[in-house]
């Protein structure tokens, strides 16, 4: 599985971003995706989880409420629609695929993509 992330840009504080994940293959449907985040000299911090089927998410407890994940199968694509947007939500936004529901782990995911990045102004 190939992945592309997009979607990233400059936005003020309140703002909202959709950010998109396109996969390349015919297995995407069989794969469960997460989004992750790094900022500038930091680790890479679990974002949010979707099930294969769209049926589960799984949010960190500092975006939920906030941004939603979701995933269209047909289109071989997953989204993240991030609403009032935070500075400390700046940061490279990359996703991922594993064969794991709801891995919340890095380590658990097999296919990243290349990130884009989320700028957030105060």
């Amino acid at each position: 599985v190939q992945l592309q992330a997009s979607g990233g840009g400059l936005v003020q504080a309140g703002g909202s971003l959709r950010l998109s994940c396109a996969a390349s293959g015919r297995t995407f449907s069989t794969y469960n995706m997460g989004w992750f985040r790094q900022a500038p000299g930091k680790g890479r911090d679990f974002v949010a989880a979707i099930k294969w089927s769209g049926g589960s998410t799984y949010y960190a407890d500092f975006v939920k409420g906030r941004f939603t994940i979701s995933r269209d199968n047909a289109k071989n694509t997953v989204y993240l629609q991030m609403n009032s947007l935070k500075p400390e939500d700046t940061a490279v936004y990359y996703c991922a695929a594993t064969r794991i529901t709801l891995a919340t782990l890095a380590s658990s995911y097999d296919y990243w993509g290349q990130g884009t990045l989320v700028t957030v102004s105060s």
